[in-house]
């Protein structure tokens, strides 16, 4: 039975053909990097596309007035779309990648991420395929910044970061960065949802009292 290699945690790389599969084992190689490394920042130039293993990867962007935004993240199993648009596009980044947690990667040159592209379909159908889905959360993002309600936005991004203990441990200028708005404005609303009974506040921490209610706002704004 044939040994698995990293292109089985991928699903879509399965059914590259065996040359290309070896190809992709021959000219990639395995990084890592500890837990608040700066994977990539504005004006760098892309060498590679990385494949995340293990571990997690923040990408975000600043503003002229120096307000950070998160894009998205990216978990194991997953590529990075900006990397992609780069690599595609002979572009440098205009955000900056840091990892969150111990990152684990499989790092594919890109000589070889060009040749992969222009000579093999299944391989250029994920990656493109990837590219597309990440576009559209981007646009997700973009949307919520500009027209959604931030009690809704942050009911939703507390429930998402809480761990198995209804906890999330979070400054309320962390908090400002996910969402891409001012500390002050997301000090208000946490204000407000401890009135309302929804969370306990401490320092550096936000216990979840009430999911159900946060869940329902998350959803709908009731």
């Amino acid at each position: 039975m044939r040994a698995e290699t990293w292109i089985d945690r991928f699903k879509g790389l399965g059914t590259l053909s065996p040359d290309v599969k070896t190809a992709l084992l021959r000219e990639s190689k395995i990084v890592k990097v500890t837990a608040g490394t700066m994977v990539f920042g504005p004006g760098s130039v892309p060498d590679s596309l990385l494949f995340l293993l293990e571990g997690r990867l923040r990408v975000q962007q600043t503003s002229d007035s120096g307000r950070d935004i998160i894009l998205y993240r990216v978990e194991a199993g997953e590529s990075c779309v900006l990397t992609t648009a780069c690599l595609l596009a002979h572009e440098v980044y205009a955000a900056e990648g840091v990892a969150e947690t111990d990152v684990t990667a499989v790092a594919i040159p890109r000589g070889a991420f060009d040749r992969m592209m222009a000579s093999s379909r299944e391989f250029r159908e994920f990656v493109l395929t990837a590219y597309a889905r990440r576009i559209t959360d981007l646009f997700r993002v973009i949307d919520d910044v500009a027209f959604g309600r931030i009690d809704m936005r942050l009911a939703d991004r507390l429930l998402t970061l809480s761990d198995d203990a209804d906890n999330v441990v979070a400054t309320h200028q962390q908090l400002a960065t996910e969402l891409g708005t001012a500390r002050e404005v997301i000090s208000r609303v946490l204000q407000d949802f401890q009135k309302r009974g929804l969370i306990a506040q401490s320092r550096g921490s936000i216990a979840l009292q009430d999911r159900a209610h946060l869940a329902r706002l998350a959803d709908s704004g009731a």
